[in-house]
């Protein structure tokens, strides 16, 4: 495992040799803990604090229950998600589909066509969470229709949107009184569900 980098995806320099996506796959596949795959290196990623993993839960608990009667179903944050031809893979913390789910491999844990990506920030994250990695997701996963990165320290949601023309639009949604509308998959979220039980719903 010489090529793992130990440490969070605030993406140090690269200075280990190169993998290939599908050495990570192997290599991930037998690890305990998850890495995500960038541009043919591995990056540890760290254990999630309290209020992110509120907000995980929450996310899937109200986006779950809305959808559960219709044809989407969500993925939890232990499913892959390739962006592209294989320069990226990673864990988004909630994953939605709404046609049938398609795979890289037989082992059915990396999806291809996810409709919705919810991303919650971390301090060490944030800067890649929010440039690199939603670039390629919204450049390089052709089903995607809503990516949303979510604040864990206050109430604010920014939601990107693919419209028909294939353009994407930017939206923030902040505050007690704020919602998300996701009409890909016909559900709404309001701020005060999705942070309830952390320190933002507090202030």
């Amino acid at each position: 495992m010489s090529r793992i980098i130990q440490k969070t995806m605030a993406l140090p320099q690269q200075f280990l040799p190169a993998i290939t996506a599908e050495q990570y796959l192997q290599l991930e596949r037998a690890s305990e803990m998850r890495h995500e795959f960038l541009d043919g290196l591995m990056y540890a990623m760290a254990g999630e604090s309290r209020d992110h993993s509120s907000i995980c839960f929450n996310l899937a608990s109200e986006i779950g229950a809305q959808i559960k009667n219709g044809k989407c179903q969500g993925f939890s944050p232990n499913m892959k998600v390739r962006a592209g031809l294989g320069g990226l893979y990673a864990y988004p913390d909630l994953m939605i589909v709404c046609d049938e789910a398609r795979f890289h491999d037989e082992q059915s844990d990396v999806l291809l066509n996810p409709t919705v990506i919810f991303e919650v920030l971390s301090p060490s994250t944030e800067k890649y969470d929010r440039g690199e990695k939603s670039r390629r997701y919204r450049t390089q996963i052709e089903s995607l229709q809503d990516s949303v990165l979510v604040s864990q320290d206050q109430l604010r949601i920014e939601h990107h949107h693919r419209e028909s023309d294939g353009t994407w639009t930017l939206a923030e949604v902040r505050g007690p009184e704020g919602v998300l509308s996701l009409i890909s998959i016909e559900s709404q979220l309001s701020l005060v569900d999705a942070y309830r039980n952390t320190k933002a719903a507090a202030t």
